[in-house]
């Protein structure tokens, strides 16, 4: 069941400059129980009391109503000298997270230390401005990920926000939202006309893993389901079939994953990524979630990729890719395959069945 359609924060930390925003007092008359607090800074640290485990797991029900200076970062691809990437602008009109519990998701890592909230910025017309200047800059197809930093449609029934961006980047001839998403809240996509300036993907992983490592996010059906309804619709979408697992079966279940979704929905792009891991994220997340964490790190990762990040073998992401794409060209023939974030051995050797510009993340 997708928790996020009955998200109610704890704590409601609302920034004394937006106290009389409408969108603020609009946002709290949604949660009435919960405890509001009015803060002077927009970066709280966690009590000196409380882990960073805890301050992780509190903060998933704690909601900051605030501003931010910058809507938009630009991802230049660079990752290191053996990594590929496309490059693409992330969009963040929500940041530091989300309700769901990824045992895996580095946001947990990254925001641990001093923003253990998530953050909702309504000064949207900031967001427009940032926005249009961008466009304005960019005479090529340019791609605005709302995906990179947050799930693009857990709280969207709280936020409106996709009422807003879809309509707003169908006014351009080289402009593209992408949405990326574990939920099934498609209800406000479904209130809007759809266009080719929007793209709405599904991150996608076999049943055993969403049930283990993916709490409180859309089972595999629903997420299906989901896609299926939007692209009857007439919406555009695409897969991430992103972080590929390793456990005992995984065959079979990546082999129903795949069966699933291509008999149901016919995507334009499904792209392959494997489980990576900052190194110290070991411990907060088994500090965090127990069991489930140090059963998933519970292999033999290896280093070497220039992001820092702790991979499966090369043997096993090679066989791993060779079965799913394998598995997806017997549904498709024509659907582009990619991957997310590999290395330059990995690409060499998937460089006549993948295609390097043709991912999730961007236009083509």
């Amino acid at each position: 069941m997708d928790t996020a359609k009955t998200f109610i924060p704890k704590t409601i930390l609302l920034w004394q400059k937006v106290v009389d925003n409408p969108e603020a007092q609009r946002i709290m008359r949604l949660f009435p129980s919960a405890q509001v607090r009015i803060i002077e800074h927009q970066r709280k640290p966690p009590s000196p009391e409380m882990s960073s485990a805890q301050a992780l797991l509190a903060g998933k029900r704690t909601l900051m109503i605030g501003q931010t200076s910058s809507f938009i970062g630009r991802f230049d691809g660079r990752l290191g000298t053996n990594l590929h990437c496309c490059p693409y602008y992330k969009l963040v009109p929500i940041s530091n997270g989300c309700p769901y519990y990824c045992t895996y998701c580095y946001l947990a890592f990254v925001y641990r230390k001093y923003s253990p909230f998530i953050k909702i910025n309504i000064n949207y017309d900031t967001m427009f401005k940032q926005i249009r200047k961008t466009i304005s800059l960019t005479p090529n197809k340019i791609s605005f990920n709302m995906g990179e930093m947050l799930d693009s449609l857990a709280l969207d029934h709280i936020t409106i926000l996709a009422s807003k961006l879809v309509p707003f980047f169908s006014g351009f001839s080289n402009a593209y939202l992408m949405l990326l998403t574990k939920s099934s809240n498609i209800d406000n996509l479904l209130s809007i006309e759809p266009n080719e300036h929007t793209v709405v993907s599904w991150s996608l992983n076999a049943k055993e893993p969403i049930e283990l490592y993916e709490s409180g996010t859309s089972n595999l059906s629903e997420r299906i389901r989901a896609a299926k309804i939007c692209q009857d619709k007439g919406w555009r979408i695409r897969f991430r079939i992103d972080p590929g697992i390793l456990y005992q079966n995984w065959q079979v279940g990546y082999a129903e994953l795949i069966e699933k979704t291509l008999t149901k929905t016919t995507p334009e792009n499904i792209t392959l990524g494997m489980l990576r891991l900052l190194p110290a994220h070991f411990h907060l997340a088994s500090d965090a979630y127990g069991d489930p964490a140090r059963e998933l790190f519970d292999h033999n990762f290896v280093k070497g990729a220039t992001d820092g990040k702790l991979r499966y073998p090369l043997k096993e992401r090679i066989i791993f890719y060779s079965f799913l794409i394998d598995l997806i060209r017997s549904f498709d023939k024509k659907v582009s395959i990619s991957l997310c974030r590999e290395t330059r051995e990995i690409w060499k050797i998937f460089k006549k069945r993948c295609e390097p510009k043709k991912c999730n993340c961007v236009v083509w």
